[in-house]
């Protein structure tokens, strides 16, 4: 696009009237910079002017429109939770519970004065241990909490019987994030792992040791993690549903790990007998066997203090949290200043009791007719993505039809749950936020294994109402709404066709198309893990996806370090995917079919492209950056925006993208999948 094109959108924009402006603030010019070309950098033209608005502010790695709707919800969440604060219930309610929860994590006074010391009991079972069951009975003491130790449980259902519920054993109990922070040569690993043992030092301090004796003890706890990590299977292989799924019967976890008493795991933490486990990464368990042979009791013992305190410091005395946030807040994401603790005090308790305030939430925060809107728009993007499974040119019509079944029988869930989790047998008490932190665990581990072994509840959702997020399911083939993401910038209650398809639109196409992207395609249209591609039409998905993984790859974060698209592939997918879609159906709204009726000087198609990627407008610490581009299935915001429309012909169109702009991409090169 040309200067001049865009002075003239510029003029368009000067001449709408005021009612226009106030119903469609949806597309603000505030939020653009049109000093760039559109051609240039798509980001920048649509989201430069937020974000030369928006700062990070100094409690945050990271700052977008995504997270302002964040901390709206937030405030909500606050004024919620200080009304039942002040408010008298009948102790042991669920509001009595929240209440307290909140009020316990806010005293200040009661935290400072108990310090760590407020865990002895817990330590001392740590330092009376003094043989191999000692060490069993803590790793179960730990996973009763959820406290990571060497390795994890959950209750999940069976990737191969979906319907069923069934325990899955997973590598964890490491202190940083993944096993390339303990091996990797790169310079920024390096630099990271020298810091992390300071920290290990100073937090053994803190629990008490001399200094001294704390050197000792961090070395020791790093070492024992290292080996952990040598053995824990990549973050690219944790993607590959294939690779983390061995059913085993507990006689052959039993040979798989001799020297632990898996009966007695399962027993106590109530499960009884398991019966078959999903192992998820063998190589781990034995590697877990092995040092429970070999590794000395004192390396054990210190490892469980550094696995209690790295679980508990949050939430205790400002000198620990302090030292926590140092090492997780500054190092690795660059945050200069910790939340204010309300903010941290409010994330507790909402993860703690997250339907109780969700319930709370949507009450007062949600309106039936969003759900209405919502329900219109997932069935209209429905059928448009079997229309565009119907034209696909290079897959078969046995594939096609399988494929149909599948986007048939997705399962939509919108807003909040039909039933609410029952919270009678969570005991919240006045002595202690760790405590109380403490007892929630417990209860949530208590409520994830009673429904091991038993048949998948449909009805459960694995997200609060309040929270901006949705979600697909590959094992329940059902695509999640909750009611914290129908807001703006996503969705707009009065807002025109482009803007909704452009911004939650696309989200619902983005969760569709995970249930067909390179993971959600090995899933059958009931959950299973299941082929149902022909080997022909297989090879040429991946040929295709193969184009987005070297584009994606060739985005450089810093000199050294660029884009995984590999690791970010499915997600990658579902952008492309989802933009397709909701594109498709807007194709068969009014408003696109008037593409000269302009609002605020853009056609119908530009809104649709300009919603889409003012959801992505984002600041970022480049530490945030980097520790995302390590571990986050997602592109950085400003990729997601770019990468994917680069190969969508109708933004071409709209925005007169030309060769040799860097948006431009030519036909033969573009990515073109769902």
């Amino acid at each position: 696009m040309t200067y001049g094109i865009l002075a003239g959108l510029l003029l368009g924009m000067q001449a709408c009237t005021n009612k226009q402006t106030m119903k469609n603030k949806a597309i603000d010019v505030k939020n653009l910079d049109l000093s760039v070309s559109p051609g240039d950098d798509f980001n920048q033209y649509a989201n430069g002017g937020w974000m030369a608005n928006n700062p990070i502010p100094d409690d945050k790695s990271r700052h977008g429109s995504f997270d302002l709707l964040m901390d709206e919800n937030e405030k909500q969440l606050r004024e919620l939770v200080d009304e039942l604060s002040v408010s008298s219930f009948e102790k042991g309610s669920v509001n009595d519970k929240i209440a307290t929860f909140y009020k316990t994590g806010m005293d200040t006074a009661a935290i400072e004065s108990m310090g760590i010391s407020v865990l002895k009991d817990w330590y001392q079972q740590i330092e009376a241990i003094d043989s191999k069951a000692g060490i069993q009975k803590q790793i179960e003491t730990f996973h009763k909490h959820y406290v990571s130790s060497v390795f994890g449980l959950y209750g999940g259902a069976d990737s191969k019987n979906s319907e069923m519920v069934i325990s899955h054993l997973y590598q964890s109990g490491l202190g940083m994030p993944d096993r390339d922070y303990y091996l990797s040569d790169a310079e920024r690993f390096r630099n990271i792992r020298e810091k992390y043992q300071q920290h290990l030092i100073n937090s053994f301090v803190l629990m008490g040791d001399t200094r001294e004796q704390a050197e000792i003890n961090a070395k020791v706890v790093y070492e024992f993690e290292k080996v952990l990590a040598q053995a824990s299977m990549d973050r690219l292989s944790l993607r590959d549903p294939h690779k983390t799924y061995h059913k085993k019967s507990l006689n052959e976890l039993n040979e798989l790990a001799p020297d632990y008493n898996w009966l007695q795991y399962f027993e106590a933490l109530g499960i009884g007998n398991p019966g078959e486990v999903i192992v998820m990464q063998p190589d781990f368990i034995q590697e877990f066997n092995r040092q429970l042979k070999t590794a000395p009791l004192v390396t054990w013992k210190n490892y469980f203090r550094w696995n209690l305190y790295r679980s508990t410091a949050s939430f205790l005395n400002e000198e620990i949290v302090n030292e926590q946030f140092s090492f997780y807040g500054k190092v690795l994401s660059g945050t200069p200043e910790i939340k204010p603790r309300w903010k941290r005090v409010m994330d507790a308790t909402n993860s703690s009791l997250s339907e109780a305030v969700g319930q709370i939430y949507v009450e007062r925060y949600f309106p039936p007719e969003a759900k209405e809107r919502m329900l219109a728009l997932v069935a209209n993007l429905k059928i448009a993505l079997g229309e565009r499974i119907g034209q696909l040119g290079w897959m078969s019509d046995e594939t096609k039809a399988n494929a149909m079944e599948k986007l048939e029988a997705i399962n939509v869930k919108i807003g909040y749950p039909d039933k609410w989790m029952d919270y009678s047998q969570l005991e919240v008490a006045v002595d202690a936020y760790v405590l109380n932190m403490l007892r929630a665990r417990k209860f949530g581990v208590a409520d994830m294994v009673s429904k091991i072994n038993k048949p998948v509840d449909k009805a459960e959702w694995h997200m609060p109402p309040q929270m901006v997020n949705a979600y697909y399911s590959p094992t329940m083939n059902e695509i999640v709404f909750p009611a914290g993401i129908l807001q703006p910038p996503f969705f707009f209650l009065d807002g025109d066709d482009a803007v909704n398809y452009g911004a939650i639109g696309v989200v619902i196409g983005h969760e569709m198309t995970h249930g067909f992207d390179d993971k959600g395609r090995l899933y059958d249209k009931n959950g299973n893990l299941n082929t149902w591609w022909t080997d022909a039409d297989s090879e040429r998905f991946m040929e295709r996806a193969e184009v987005l993984v070297n584009q994606f790859n060739q985005y450089k974060i810093t000199d050294s370090v660029y884009a995984n698209g590999k690791y970010t592939l499915g997600e990658n997918i579902a952008d492309l995917g989802g933009i397709n879609i909701a594109y498709t159906a807007f194709t068969k709204t009014g408003q696109w079919k008037n593409q000269d009726k302009t609002i605020e000087g853009f056609t119908p198609d530009q809104r649709f492209f300009l919603a889409y990627a003012q959801v992505w407008a984002q600041n970022i610490r480049l530490e945030e950056a980097l520790r995302r581009t390590q571990e986050d299935v997602h592109s950085l915001g400003e990729y997601r925006v770019k990468g994917p429309l680069r190969n969508v012909p109708e933004f071409h169109k709209a925005f007169a993208i030309a060769e040799g702009d860097f948006m431009y991409l030519p036909e033969a090169e573009r990515a073109v999948i769902w």
